[in-house]
């Protein structure tokens, strides 16, 4: 059975022809143009579609959504990077332009799904997933089901308040997680402390004059034993897991899947999350769930979305 996966995130647009088993079959990658908001990215899609259904005759086709969806009708809230799709019906659309029934997620469940039927959870029946890249999100997936509160959304990780100002100027009583530890964040820290200290690994390291990406060169920094490299990473760790930890104490899941840009970090930053979530549960929860790093890598939400596409359309035969 063939199926169409798509992710459509802040940066980039993926478009996969796969299967049931979440085996991708051919890609189709394009750069989001924030700038030329959803409607570019909806003629990206649209123009993509047609070779991979005549080649592939799919029968459904799975989306994950970077930003908040009404699952049930799949249709888009908002998103908060790029702009023209509030209010969106998206998964109308794509049927109307395919032919096909399409089923819609938030790209954090999306992920979910596909690393607990594919990919570092699977066999765990509680799965919790969290990601660090453009934003923060996650999903939780309970005996291979995802779990849904009211819509549009839920397990939103990366929006819980947190109580600190680090020179910006938003308020730290307004500040959230993604304001401290997500992918962008990192990279603007990294390269703060590139630039005021050039004796250090991290300086030297660092492109002078980078706006973006900046965190996947700490692990290079770190094998040089930069402090600096270590006092990010350390930073990043701690906020992530005194997320995990309210996380631990509301669900308890068997396991926590960690992906996302910052993710590609690797074990340094991996390690270092499981240690210190430790320290933020209770001592009877100890030692907590598993930390693992996702093993679809940048996979996880088209996988996902395959997983999504032939679970739903089981469920619609039944």
């Amino acid at each position: 059975m063939h199926l169409i996966g798509i992710e459509i995130g802040g940066t980039k647009l993926q478009i996969v022809a796969g299967n049931e088993r979440g085996e991708i079959l051919e890609r189709t990658r394009f750069v989001v143009d924030r700038a030329a908001g959803g409607a570019a990215i909806r003629a990206q899609i649209a123009g993509a579609l047609p070779a991979l259904i005549g080649k592939w005759k799919p029968v459904a086709i799975g989306a994950g959504y970077g930003g908040p969806v009404d699952w049930k009708t799949g249709r888009i809230k908002c998103s908060h990077h790029v702009a023209g799709w509030e209010d969106f019906p998206l998964a109308d659309w794509l049927s109307e332009r395919s032919g096909l029934p399409a089923f819609v997620e938030n790209d954090a469940n999306t992920a979910a799904f596909g690393e607990a039927h594919h990919g570092a959870g699977r066999g765990a029946s509680t799965v919790f997933w969290i990601n660090a890249g453009t934003g923060i999100g996650g999903g939780f997936v309970i005996d291979g089901n995802l779990y849904h509160g009211m819509p549009p959304g839920e397990m939103e990780v990366g929006h819980l308040r947190t109580d600190r100002e680090r020179g910006s100027d938003v308020p730290a009583e307004a500040r959230i997680l993604e304001d401290e530890c997500s992918g962008r964040a990192v990279d603007a820290i990294t390269r703060e402390l590139a630039k005021s200290f050039p004796e250090y690994p991290l300086g030297r390291i660092v492109p002078h004059g980078s706006s973006g990406g900046e965190a996947k060169h700490l692990a290079a920094a770190l094998g040089e034993g930069c402090e600096k490299a270590d006092w990010i990473l350390n930073d990043a760790a701690k906020w992530i897991a005194r997320a995990l930890g309210h996380v631990v104490h509301l669900l308890n899941p068997e396991v926590i899947v960690f992906g996302g840009g910052l993710s590609l970090i690797g074990e340094p930053l991996r390690s270092r999350i499981e240690t210190k979530l430790r320290g933020e549960i209770m001592e009877a929860m100890r030692p907590g769930p598993r930390v693992l790093l996702a093993a679809l890598g940048e996979d996880a939400v088209p996988v996902g979305a395959l997983a999504l596409a032939a679970q739903r359309l089981g469920g619609r035969a039944h």
